[in-house]
């Protein structure tokens, strides 16, 4: 029985969350920058003419000007809380859900086809749209890699009015339509994958699912081999249900100015692990290991440059954000050299092991019972009264190294000073 595996992604997602709160940004060209305001990293449709992915915004800030090319500054709280909204919705349409992204996500309808999926897509549509705001599209086919192709053809043809449902075209229309995408479509073959597949005269979509796939296995991996697989309709890689816990949590950020002197790094510093510490806690792990590293700018000419990196094993596993600061900060202190100018410092987490399974240490003060007290106390607080109500002084309270955001728009769903009003 061919399977019905659809993949829903919200059109164009950090511009589509911008243009509900501001309608006026609709049909204008609009693009949200990274951190520090740095590069493109969302474009919309009008934008994308002038644009260039990934493009560094100083060299496009003067014809941006001159094209009213709206930017933004990425206002990642605003679209994370739009992401949870459009996730809950779409696990009302289907009890197997796999979030993808932070804007896309696969649903297995194989148990609907007693339903016209291709209404039932429209419906998935339609709900999102009305209780979000959020235009999305909806690709369905027999495996995953087909669920990406459909949707790319939901997304970029008309004819499909935002849903595509490779399962009710004939092989041969379903055929005559992978003739005509590109290789470079096929989720998982990039650039470089695009072009040694077209050197070897697989040009088209319907090139590489005709190809042989031992023969492609022997040539580039067992990854190529179930893709073309996943292309003839025999899925091989299943909906993933549940989010693994991560191996690693990096926190770091790029500083709005350059930083000088060691109070603002320690701020800094400060501030990441705490945040790294959060979402460990989250997952109910514990770290060994701390990696802390700070670093100038390599784009600076006629500067000194300067960058370091230290990895701290810690005595005994801990998740508590005091230990972890205390650690990353002896690191940062034999680090430090004066007379550069910072740009950037971070830190990584990592040896994550479960909670439940953490070695104690024999000769240790037993402070667990207390530390886990705290931290949960700091952690309700601050997901009840907003992040940062309750923190530890040395991350700092004005922070005038923090990353530009000179374009943000106000966090209209999670925060009530900036709800929107209206009159």
């Amino acid at each position: 029985m061919s399977r019905n595996i659809a993949l829903i992604d919200v059109n164009n997602f950090y511009v589509s969350c911008e243009r509900v709160f501001n309608p006026k940004l609709a049909g204008k060209p609009v693009v949200v920058l990274s951190n520090n305001d740095g590069c493109a990293v969302a474009r919309s449709n009008e934008a994308k003419l002038h644009i260039p992915m990934g493009a560094p915004w100083f060299k496009f800030q003067q014809m941006a000007n001159e094209q009213q090319i709206v930017a933004l500054s990425s206002n990642y709280a605003l679209y994370a809380d739009m992401s949870n909204r459009v996730m809950r919705i779409l696990n009302q349409f289907s009890p197997d859900q796999e979030v993808y992204s932070i804007d896309e996500c696969f649903l297995d309808l194989t148990g609907f086809q007693h339903l016209d999926l291709l209404q039932y897509g429209q419906q998935i549509r339609h709900r999102v749209a009305k209780w979000t705001g959020l235009p999305v599209s909806v690709g369905i086919g027999a495996s995953k890699t087909l669920a990406k192709l459909a949707n790319h053809c939901a997304k970029k043809r008309s004819e499909f009015d935002g849903v595509c449902d490779f399962n009710q075209l004939s092989p041969s229309q379903l055929n005559r339509l992978l003739a005509e995408l590109d290789v470079g479509e096929v989720w998982g073959v990039g650039r470089k994958l695009t072009l040694k597949l077209k050197a070897q005269g697989i040009q088209s979509v319907l090139d590489l699912k005709q190809a042989n796939a031992d023969t492609l296995r022997r040539q580039y991996s067992v990854v190529m081999e179930k893709t073309v697989r996943e292309l003839n309709g025999i899925s091989c890689l299943e909906l993933e249900y549940a989010i693994s816990d991560k191996k690693q949590i990096l926190s770091s950020r790029s500083f709005g100015i350059p930083v000088t002197d060691m109070n603002s790094l320690v701020e800094s510093i400060s501030l990441y692990t705490s945040r790294a510490a959060v979402k460990l806690r989250r997952q109910h792990s514990v770290a060994r290991m701390i990696q802390v590293y700070i670093r100038c700018s390599p784009f600076c000419s006629g500067e000194a440059f300067y960058g370091n990196s230290l990895m701290v094993a810690l005595p005994m596993a801990s998740d508590d954000t005091r230990v972890l600061v205390k650690h990353a900060l002896s690191a940062l202190k034999k680090m430090y050299r004066p007379g550069f100018n910072y740009a950037k410092a971070g830190i990584m987490l990592t040896e994550l092991q479960p909670k439940s399974g953490q070695q104690q240490d024999l000769f240790a003060l037993n402070q667990e019972p207390k530390s886990e007290n705290l931290m949960t106390v700091m952690d309700v607080i601050n997901n009840t009264m907003g992040r940062d109500t309750l923190q530890l002084a040395n991350q700092g309270f004005k922070r005038p190294w923090k990353m530009k955001q000179e374009h943000k728009s106000p966090s209209y769903t999670t925060k009530w000073g900036e709800v929107l009003t209206v009159s």
